[in-house]
C-alpha cells in the first residue's frame, strides 16, 4: 500500500501528461513547449524581460505556439505573415477580449470600449470613438493640446539637463505623464500630473487613483490566470477593485 502511495503522482502526472498530447493531437493546435505543468501551464517559461522570453520560446518552438498561461489559452505568433493572416482574414476569430477580473469592475461589467465582447454594443461604441473623438477633424481642433504638452515636456527636460546635467531622467514616467495630461485635457481641460496643476489636492487623489487602479490590475492578474490562489491569500482582491471602483467613480 506504501509503494502504491509513492508512485500515484508519478502515475496521475503521466496520464496527465498522455492526456494532453493526445487532445492537442485531435483539437489540431499548433505545437506547444513540453511541459504543459498543471494549473500553471507555460507560466515557468516567462521571465524578465517578458518580450526576450517570449521571443526564446518562438524560436525553439516556431513562429507559432500555443501556450497555457494558467487557465488562459494563448497564441503566440511571431510570424509578419502569419500576424498579417491574423488581423486580415481571421480578424473575427481574434476580434474578442479575454474576460479578466478588472473589466468587470472598470469596464462596467464589460460594457465600455476596452473590455466590450465582440458585437453590435462594441461597434456603435467603436463609432461613436471614431466620430467625436478620433476624426481628422476632432484631432486637428485638439492638436494645440498635444503641442502645449509637449513643448512643457520638452521644457522640463531641457531645464533639468541645464541644471543638472549629470542627473538621469526617467523617460518612462515623463512621458506617461505626457500621455495622461493630453488624455485629461481633452476629456476634462485640465491637467493632473506636473508642477503648475491647478488644484493640487484634486491632482494628488487623481494620481493616487491611477496608481491603485495599477496595483489592482496586476493583483488581479493572478487570479485571472490561476483561479485556484483564492485559497491562497487572494480571495479579497474582487472587494479591492470594487472600492477602487467606487473611488474612480
Amino acid at each position: 500500500m506504501e509503494v502504491l502511495y509513492l508512485y500515484l503522482p508519478v502515475v496521475l502526472l503521466a496520464f496527465y501528461v498522455i492526456t494532453q498530447h493526445f487532445l492537442r493531437k485531435l483539437r489540431n493546435l499548433p505545437p506547444r513547449p513540453f511541459p504543459t505543468l498543471p494549473l500553471i501551464g507555460h507560466l515557468y517559461l516567462l521571465k524578465k524581460p517578458f518580450h526576450q522570453a517570449l521571443a526564446k520560446v518562438s524560436y525553439r518552438h516556431g513562429p507559432v505556439v500555443f501556450l497555457w498561461f494558467g487557465s488562459h489559452p494563448v497564441l503566440l505568433v511571431a510570424s509578419p505573415s502569419t500576424a498579417e493572416e491574423c488581423f486580415t482574414k481571421n480578424d473575427i476569430a481574434f476580434a474578442n477580449r479575454p474576460t479578466l477580473i478588472s473589466g468587470k469592475y472598470f469596464g462596467y461589467n464589460y460594457t465600455s470600449l476596452a473590455w466590450s465582447p465582440y458585437g453590435d454594443h462594441w461597434r456603435n461604441l467603436r463609432r461613436i470613438s471614431s466620430l467625436e473623438v478620433l476624426s481628422s477633424h476632432r484631432l486637428q481642433m485638439l492638436s494645440h493640446i498635444r503641442l502645449e504638452e509637449v513643448r512643457t515636456l520638452i521644457g522640463r527636460l531641457f531645464q533639468v539637463s541645464t541644471e543638472t546635467p549629470e542627473r538621469a531622467v526617467g523617460m518612462k514616467l515623463a512621458l506617461f505623464e505626457l500621455t495622461f495630461n493630453i488624455m485629461t485635457r481633452m476629456i476634462f481641460g485640465k491637467i493632473y500630473y506636473g508642477e503648475n496643476v491647478e488644484n493640487s489636492e484634486e491632482a494628488k487623489r487623481f494620481q493616487d487613483l491611477i496608481m491603485a487602479t495599477s496595483r489592482s490590475i496586476s493583483e488581479s492578474q493572478v487570479l485571472d490566470f490561476l483561479p485556484f490562489m483564492r485559497w491562497f491569500g487572494f480571495g479579497g482582491t474582487e472587494e479591492k477593485l470594487r472600492v477602487i471602483h467606487e473611488n474612480r467613480d
